[in-house]
This record gives structure tokens, C-alpha cells and sequence, in this order.
């Protein structure tokens, strides 16, 4: 197993979509939205549980499926869950419709998951570039409440542009729970007094790392994953702690349909998350 998983739980069942309401709508940044949402079914709320990293299929009659990432806490106990979502296709931009109180079909939660207990007692970098945030979110929740039982913890965060910094407002509440935040866009603006240049940068930069009792983890595009993972190489942070969740064209969620698989790996089962020493040759291979 790559990362973390955990048994199935009654909202786990492959192939049932169960309802979900729409309880929330909270606009990010442009074409990006994040929906709050509660089972219909009172059981289903109260047993569904997921990890982080992990991600649910999200379905609309006539439109169909996508793969979203949870970006809520973990422990929604029978509460809502939350997804930050992108607008770029049939069916994102059919869920950019749905109001408060609206219905839609949700299947999960599937995947493998962030590896919090790998990083118990170790030093945390988080390294995110754009929406990659959304997927890492749980992490930092799970880290924060739990803040006792790591070490170090840093946020190192890139985005086009500073109006496009995701979750702004929570990033400084994240300061004040003890998480070191660094950001840094690619274009700046005149209000803009923090770093330029990419996400890697960031790392090579940062001091006092301790490569032999650090992970790291990475969600973004995938060319900043394969940098960040050699920045990560390059300050002597071995490849069995530098994790990573990639994104493929996940149909059916149960490994069947054969659309996300990547080598010998079916990203909908055996990841999303992977560590970096399992896949390291399939980064290497251009178009996989």
C-alpha cells in the first residue's frame, strides 16, 4: 500500500451514489468555488468518514461523474464535507450551477490518503502550487489538531498571481496554530511584497531543514511535483519521504474501467496519493 487507507464504511460502497444537499457555496477565486454539502440521509451522514487526500465521485444526472478531493476536515462527524472545486468541464461546470439546497449523488470516499501517521514526529513540508491546496487541506486541519504529536510544520504555497492565493484568511489562521507559511507567485502585483518564482524555490531556500526526520508532501501541477520532489532530493530528504497525489482521468473509482491507469498503477485505487519511490520512473515518461 502506498499511503494510508482505511476500511470501507456504509457511504463507501462502490457503485451507490447516495444523495447529498448542498448546504453552502463559498466562491474562492475566479471559476473556483467550494460547496459544503450533508447526506440527505441522516445514517449515511452520521457513519461517512474519510482521510485526507482521499476523494469522492461526484454525480449529476444527464451531466455525470467527477473526481473531487475532499478540502474539509477529517472528522466531519455526521457534519457536512466540503469540496473546492474548479470550473473546466461538462461536469464541474453543471456543479457551478447547484444553489444552496440542491441535490446531487455522491460516491466515496475512494483512494489512498496523506500519510499522517509516516509524519507522526517528524518535521512536515507542505508544498502546494494553485489548487493543489484544496486536496492538502484536510492534512492541515489533521496536523493542526493533532499539532502536539509533530514537529516542524511548513506551508510552502504558490499561486499565479496574489488574487489568486487560495483560502486566504484560513493561511493566517494556520499561522497562528504554529504552521510556518511561505508564498510565493509567479506574477506579481504593485500591492505584492512577498516572493516570485515557483514553489521549489521555496524549499531550496528554506533553513534549518532536517532531511533525515522531515517528509514531505506535494499536490499541484505536475511539473511542480516533479521539481519540488528534487528540491526535496537536493536537500538530502530521501525519496521514501516525499509524497504526492496525482491526478488522472478517474472514471469508475474501483480500478474496472482501466481510464486511470498509470503503469501498473490504477490512480483511483492505488492512489491518488503515491510515494515518490513507486512512481519515480513514471515521471519520467512523457504523456503517461
Amino acid at each position: 500500500m502506498n499511503a494510508e487507507s482505511r476500511p470501507a464504511t456504509l457511504a463507501c460502497h462502490p457503485w451507490v451514489a447516495h444523495v447529498a444537499i448542498v448546504t453552502e457555496v463559498r466562491s474562492e477565486i475566479d471559476s473556483v468555488a467550494t460547496f459544503r454539502m450533508r447526506f440527505r440521509d441522516p445514517e449515511i451522514a452520521r457513519q461517512y468518514r474519510f482521510l485526507p487526500g482521499q476523494f469522492n465521485m461526484l454525480y449529476l444526472p444527464s451531466c455525470g461523474e467527477s473526481a473531487i478531493s475532499h478540502s474539509g476536515p477529517p472528522e466531519n462527524s455526521g457534519e457536512d464535507f466540503w469540496h473546492t472545486i474548479r470550473f473546466v468541464g461538462r461536469v464541474t461546470d453543471s456543479i457551478a450551477k447547484l444553489k444552496v439546497g440542491d441535490q446531487l449523488g455522491v460516491r466515496g470516499p475512494f483512494g489512498s490518503a496523506w500519510p499522517l501517521d509516516a509524519c507522526r514526529g517528524r518535521d512536515v513540508i507542505i508544498m502546494s502550487g494553485g489548487l493543489g491546496l484544496a486536496p492538502l487541506r484536510p492534512m492541515i486541519y489533521a496536523l493542526i489538531a493533532q499539532r502536539e504529536s509533530y514537529g516542524r510544520v511548513v506551508l510552502l504555497h504558490g499561486a499565479r498571481t496574489p488574487d489568486t492565493i487560495l483560502y486566504p484568511e484560513e493561511i493566517s489562521q494556520w499561522r497562528d496554530h504554529g504552521i510556518e507559511v511561505e508564498l510565493t507567485v509567479d506574477r506579481a502585483s504593485n500591492e505584492w511584497d512577498g516572493n516570485v518564482g515557483v514553489v521549489p524555490l521555496l524549499l531550496d531556500r528554506l533553513s534549518n531543514v532536517r532531511p533525515s526526520e522531515t517528509e514531505v508532501v506535494t499536490c499541484g501541477p505536475e511539473i511542480m511535483m516533479h521539481y519540488s520532489a528534487v528540491s526535496a532530493l537536493g536537500r538530502g530528504i530521501p525519496e521514501t519521504s516525499i509524497w504526492m497525489s496525482m491526478e488522472r482521468n478517474m472514471q469508475c473509482a474501483a480500478g474496472l474501467c482501466g481510464h486511470c491507469q498509470w503503469g501498473p498503477w490504477f490512480v483511483c485505487k492505488d492512489g491518488p496519493v503515491f510515494r515518490y519511490d513507486t512512481i519515480r520512473s513514471l515521471l519520467k515518461v512523457r504523456d503517461l
